[in-house]
């Protein structure tokens, strides 16, 4: 972290409501969490008396979850004693390619970390998740946004790092496979560090790019597993990217009970499953119900961005009206005018079908 840059560095707003009588739509944390997670916690608080450290459950557990455990023999690839790949660019992630943190963020922190330096500069999408600005800030580095839909066209030469969101919050959209991996490509080949920040790829059926060379991959039990206050994640690099986040990660990555939690929802594929049919299907009826008014953004995450002005209306005005008849609907959305380049625009989560009810009746006057 860079002492130099701290006064110039602000906190970014988020969604979440603290009114308690609201129905909360401004994150977008799953409603429902796994069964069993407050024995689990309870269970792990005796082993909480001394330091944890290894977390050999919880890395397996995430390597079995992003779906990449890697089958050298089948991939044709060979790893060297440092985790290298070498052979093809086909990878896959193994429990030691997993650095366990407090969340996606600690996760990001560590990324640019070992990657950003005072005066680097570095790609961000944009609209996208405020913290990669803030985080490289910290680091002194110097945040050059770009439109996210033109990020994977652009030339990584000259950057420190670059930074794809899939999906992109708050837009929605599930980055092409094959354009991300020849970004990644083009990353590795100028020697610029790929950040991937796949916090709501597990709403998906898309593969993640953990293990892959050249690639950091952030993730975070946060989204899926309506458990933000466990601050449980991880991130995944392999080569030379790995060992130097094995190296700066803190001693103690995690508590005791964050890690017991975090291995049980790991392995809860049952529940995943049932959560991403939900999610899918009030997604569309969501979409459809609120596109007879507004303009909605296709999505393939837990949430819809809402273009809520017109070319009549003050935009700063269109959204204050929106958020007011949130309220006095009972339902709390998120304002994505914090968002960069977004000015007449809210951001709502996909809840259970009851608590959808709620939003649409009150953002349609129904």
């Amino acid at each position: 972290m860079d002492p130099d840059g701290l006064a110039d560095v602000e906190r970014v707003p988020h969604g979440g409501s603290d009114d308690r009588d609201l129905v909360d739509f401004s994150a977008n944390t799953n409603p429902v969490r796994p069964a069993g997670v407050a024995d689990v916690y309870e269970a792990a608080l005796a082993d909480a008396t001394r330091y944890a450290d290894g977390f050999d459950d919880f890395r397996a557990a995430a390597a079995e979850y992003v779906g990449r455990e890697s089958d050298d023999v089948a991939h044709g690839t060979d790893r060297d004693d440092h985790g290298a790949h070498h052979g093809t660019d086909d990878a896959g992630c193994t429990a030691d390619d997993v650095i366990p943190t407090a969340g996606g963020l600690a996760a990001l922190r560590l990324a640019f970390g070992v990657t950003v330096s005072p005066g680097d500069r570095v790609l961000v999408p944009e609209p996208s998740f405020g913290e990669y600005a803030r985080e490289i800030r910290l680091q002194g580095g110097d945040p050059v946004g770009v439109a996210h839909g033109e990020l994977l066209d652009r030339d990584p030469a000259d950057y420190a790092a670059a930074v794809v969101c899939n999906p992109n919050n708050p837009t929605g959209e599930l980055r092409e496979r094959d354009a991300l991996d020849a970004f990644r490509t083009r990353c590795r080949a100028v020697g610029t560090p790929l950040v991937v920040d796949e916090a709501f790829l597990d709403f998906t059926d898309a593969p993640s790019l953990a293990g892959e060379p050249g690639a950091i991959v952030v993730r975070s039990l946060t989204k899926m597993f309506g458990l933000p206050g466990i601050r449980a994640g991880f991130a995944v690099a392999v080569g030379d990217l790995g060992d130097r986040l094995r190296t700066a990660r803190p001693t103690w990555a995690l508590s005791t009970p964050a890690a017991a939690v975090g291995t049980h929802c790991l392995r809860q594929t049952d529940f995943v499953e049932r959560t991403r049919e939900r999610v899918a299907g009030e997604r569309t009826r969501m979409r459809e119900a609120l596109s007879e008014r507004y303009a909605v953004a296709p999505s393939d995450a837990p949430f819809l961005l809402v273009d809520v002005g017109d070319e009549r209306a003050d935009p700063d005005a269109a959204v204050e009206t929106v958020l007011a008849r949130a309220r006095d609907g009972g339902v709390a959305v998120r304002d994505a005018r914090t968002f960069e380049r977004l000015d007449s625009h809210v951001r709502v989560a996909v809840r259970r079908p009851h608590e959808n009810d709620l939003l649409l009746d009150a953002l349609l006057d129904r």
